[in-house]
């Protein structure tokens, strides 16, 4: 908590009362697994801050990891925001792309080591090779890619417009989120994809 992630003022949250993404004002929990207990049900749920304008701002605390680490119950939400960019769209940001991939879809992400936030996951339906600002062509194959989302939000150089977005595989269940498109210079893939 107080780290700065990068120098944009992005601001990444959950909240109950977001419009099209609203989601219950309290916990409900049919059984304890990471990060929730049965014991949390009925909790109110507000919005809460995870980065606010770059920094790190709240960590999630189920009430009995609170009482271990002596701070506040802080409950993750249903939904997922990130907000602090331009209103640019993806169109808007690839026509001021020298060079670049577009990634249109991430995929088959797992967590690697829990305390770097490392992930690694494949790209999926749609890399596309920018020049000059235009789209030229679909890359022939998809990538691995092994990249913390905490370094993705250190290396954003650009973000667009937030907009309501449906994630992929990765905790399926979690589909109400809105990002925008964001620009990463230093986001590697790391293998090629036999996978199509």
């Amino acid at each position: 908590v107080g780290e700065r992630l990068g120098a944009l003022p992005l601001t990444l949250a959950c909240d109950p009362a977001a419009p099209g993404l609203a989601y219950e004002p309290f916990l409900t929990a049919t059984r304890s697994g990471d990060g929730i207990s049965v014991f949390d049900n009925g909790a109110a749920t507000g919005r809460t801050e995870w980065v606010r304008e770059g920094v790190i701002s709240e960590l999630a605390y189920s009430r009995a990891e609170a009482a271990e680490f002596g701070t506040a119950f802080t409950p993750s939400g249903d939904n997922l925001l990130l907000t602090g960019g331009s209103d640019a769209s993806i169109e808007e940001m690839v026509s001021r792309t020298e060079r670049g991939l577009l990634l249109t879809c991430l995929w088959y992400i797992r967590l690697v080591d829990p305390a770097s936030l490392l992930l690694t996951g494949l790209t999926r339906d749609g890399v596309y090779l920018v020049e000059g600002g235009e789209i030229v062509g679909e890359v022939d194959h998809n990538f691995r890619f092994n990249h913390s989302p905490l370094d993705v939000l250190r290396q954003t150089t650009e973000v667009g417009a937030t907009e309501r977005t449906l994630p992929r595989e990765w905790k399926d269940w979690f589909t109400r989120t809105a990002m925008p498109p964001v620009r990463v210079p230093e986001f590697t893939m790391s293998s090629v994809s036999l996978g199509r």
